[in-house]
Order: structure tokens, then sequence, then C-alpha cells
């Protein structure tokens, strides 16, 4: 275990922001936000999660900080998102960590699960489904309608503009509080800011990474009223857990940190109290 508290990780050359909070000694959590977020989103969680004796770790992922943002849409393949969390679990000094991930980041979670079981002791995801589940539900009209902007975002330099420029109304209009979308915009709102952060859809392709199914236990929290990620897609992840499971339907938008903190926090401290020690 690190006494020591981490405010950054090194990694490929990288320089990634951390927030390392909760009593020294606490249940090891690993927290990674989605886009386009950053370690912020999960502040209404974790102090939450504090308050039950865990210890929690947010960094602003790949593409999302001054230190961490590579040039080359390669270095935003799935593996090197997956090695930036493997690296941050050992920083943290333990073997094992519960993880808990929301869009993007919970998309990296069920992958880590999946890949790394031996480093992950319980995964919860907000709102993403299974790599393999959504993979699946986008032979339905409603999930490719619901992906159009991944498909888009694959066009080059013209996304970071169109984005940028709207970020605010889209943003708030995908049910995202106006507070919230307003401080992501003080970071993201830039075409060079959003470069990395979408890079991410534009590395998928070329990744390799393959989404196994999870052994170890899981929770999935996914929001009704959430406009990209279907209900197919959600009800599909049950395929893909084969470790102790439990799918949470909220009354809720794709924003679930922001919005639906308390429930979310519950979902997690069940899942980490539930969870056996290694």
């Amino acid at each position: 275990m690190a006494t020591h508290r981490l405010t950054t990780l090194q990694h490929e050359r990288l320089v990634f922001d951390v927030t390392d909070a909760g009593p020294a000694d606490g249940t090891p959590v690993v927290l990674l936000h989605g886009f386009p977020q950053d370690r912020s989103s999960w502040d209404p969680i974790s102090e939450r999660l504090h308050a039950a004796g865990m210890r929690t770790w947010a960094p602003d992922q790949r593409g999302y900080c001054a230190g961490a943002r590579p040039p080359d849409t390669a270095a935003y393949r799935l593996e090197h998102l997956i090695g930036d969390v493997i690296a941050l679990i050992d920083a943290t000094g333990h073997e094992r960590v519960h993880l808990v991930g929301h869009d993007w980041g919970g998309g990296v979670a069920w992958l880590v699960a999946g890949n790394h079981p031996d480093r992950v002791g319980s995964v919860t995801v907000l709102a993403t489904p299974h790599p393999a589940a959504l993979s699946r539900s986008l032979r339905t009209f409603d999930q490719l309608r619901r992906s159009w902007y991944m498909a888009a975002f694959q066009v080059p330099v013209l996304p970071e503009r169109v984005v940028a420029a709207g970020f605010r109304s889209v943003m708030v209009g995908s049910g995202l509080p106006i507070e919230d979308a307003e401080r992501y915009a003080s970071r993201l709102a830039r075409p060079e800011a959003l470069r990395g952060p979408i890079s991410w859809y534009r590395a998928m392709r070329s990744s390799t990474v393959r989404a196994h199914r999870v052994a170890v236990p899981a929770t999935y929290v996914w929001g009704s009223r959430d406009v990209a990620l279907g209900r197919h897609a959600a009800e599909l992840t049950r395929d893909h857990v084969t470790g102790p499971y439990e799918f949470i339907e909220l009354d809720a938008t794709h924003w679930l940190p922001e919005t639906r903190p308390a429930e979310c926090a519950d979902a997690i401290i069940s899942r980490v109290q539930s969870t056996p020690a290694p």
C-alpha cells in the first residue's frame, strides 16, 4: 500500500494528474471518468466512498490533461488506455483494486477486468455496457442511431471544431447539468484540447484488445433515459459476465456521476463490501 499521496502518475513518458483522497489505509478504489469529463466528475461520489472507508484514485485520463496529450492517434489505442490503468494500480501499491468507470472509463474498466482479473477485485460500471454487448447491439437500428457520433468522429479535424463550438449546448441538451457543462467546457471546449479525447474513438478500429467475459464480481448501473446507450446493449451485458453480477436500472440520463451520485455511490459500496478479500 502506498502511504504517500499521488498527485501525478508517470507512464509512457506522459504525466497524468491524479486525485488521491480518502483514508490512507482505506479499501482501494480506482475511478475512471468518461467523455468529455475529467476526474472532478467523481467528486460527489468519492466523498461518499471515503465516508464508507475507501481510498480513491481518480486520474485525468490520456488526452485530458496537459502532460498526457500525445499527438499520434495510435497512442490512444485500447492497449495504451488499459496500460495506463495498470500503471496506476501499480502506483497505488496494491496488487488488486476495485475498479469503477463511467462512459469511456466504463468501457476501459470492463476491458481491464476481462483481461487482467488478477488486478481487479470487483468492477462497477456506470452507463456503459460491456464492449461485446455494445458491439452486438450495433446490429439494431436503435443503437446504430444512438451511436452515429462514433462514425462522425472518424472524420479528421472537423469534429473537434464542431464539438468545441457547441460544447455547452450539446452537453446540457443530453441531460448534463449546466454547472458541470461549464466546468468541463473550461478545460475542453477548444479544438486542440478535444483532439486527444476524440482520438479514443478514432483509435478503436486499430486496437487489438479482446473483450473477454468478466469473471470478477460486477455491477452495472444504467440510466433508462440515456440518449447514447440503449436498453438492448444494457440487457445483453449479462451474457458477458460470468462472475457475481447485479444490474441496476435508474430513471436517469447518461450523466450518472453528476445527477445520481448517491445511488451510484451506494452501488459501488455494496459491490465492494460484498466482494471477498483476495
